[in-house]
């Protein structure tokens, strides 16, 4: 029944639910879709299939090892791109499928016996996560989709100047809605900013009469 499971095949095994699991666990601190079990699931999938294909061409003597591993590229690349979601204009989720996509690649490292090539490669994923998402954040580079709301009862003068403030700053407005409540209006604008864009427009819209607020700012790149 176990013959074929050698401690080397344990080993490999052990090591890519490590790896994926370490990745996994950054994803999950951040709150991303994708969290410690389903990039342990990815990284050790990968590894399977990687020894399968090796292991049932040896048995079988089929001369090309790596017939189920080549199907691996397109099916990780079919799961990555359903966490790629479009949002009110925006990109959803882009950070989280490349994740997934390096995570198979180490797996399918781990699978073929490149422990230090799939050991390095999640360092650099860990370092690209954690060390440069710090660094965005500090530098204000990380792009969301924000929803500015604007209530007031002179909304003429109010969308002049909100106009104004997005064409003069040079952001794209994806969505613009307006509505009444009441004798006042409500107008809404979605745009992707950085921090920095996010601060300045908000002191740009103070300089009117209405009454502003941020009421959503989801992640593009989560």
């Amino acid at each position: 029944m176990l013959h074929d499971l050698s401690l080397a095949i344990v080993g490999r095994l052990l090591l890519a639910a490590l790896l994926g699991g370490a990745i996994g666990f950054e994803r999950g601190l951040h709150r991303k879709p994708a969290g410690i079990r389903t990039n342990m699931f990815i990284c050790l999938g990968s590894a399977v299939f990687t020894l399968l294909s090796f292991q049932l061409a040896q048995r079988y003597g089929d001369p090309s090892t790596t017939r189920i591993v080549s199907n691996l590229i397109p099916g990780i690349g079919f799961l990555g791109a359903g966490a790629i979601l479009r949002e009110r204009g925006g990109v959803v989720g882009l950070t989280t499928a490349a994740t997934i996509f390096m995570n198979a690649g180490i797996g399918m490292a781990v699978g073929g016996g490149a422990y230090g090539t799939a050991i390095f490669t999640t360092f650099v994923v860990l370092a690209a996560l954690t060390i440069l998402g710090l660094l965005e954040d500090r530098f204000g580079l990380h792009a969301h989709l924000a929803t500015f709301q604007l209530t007031t009862p002179h909304p003429r003068k109010a969308m002049k100047v909100a106009h104004d403030v997005f064409k003069n700053l040079k952001i794209p407005v994806l969505r613009y809605q307006t509505h009444h409540l009441g004798h006042e209006s409500v107008l809404t604008y979605d745009a992707d900013v950085s921090f920095h864009q996010e601060q300045e427009i908000l002191r740009r819209l103070t300089e009117t009469d209405a009454a502003w607020e941020i009421v959503s700012t989801p992640s593009v790149q989560g």
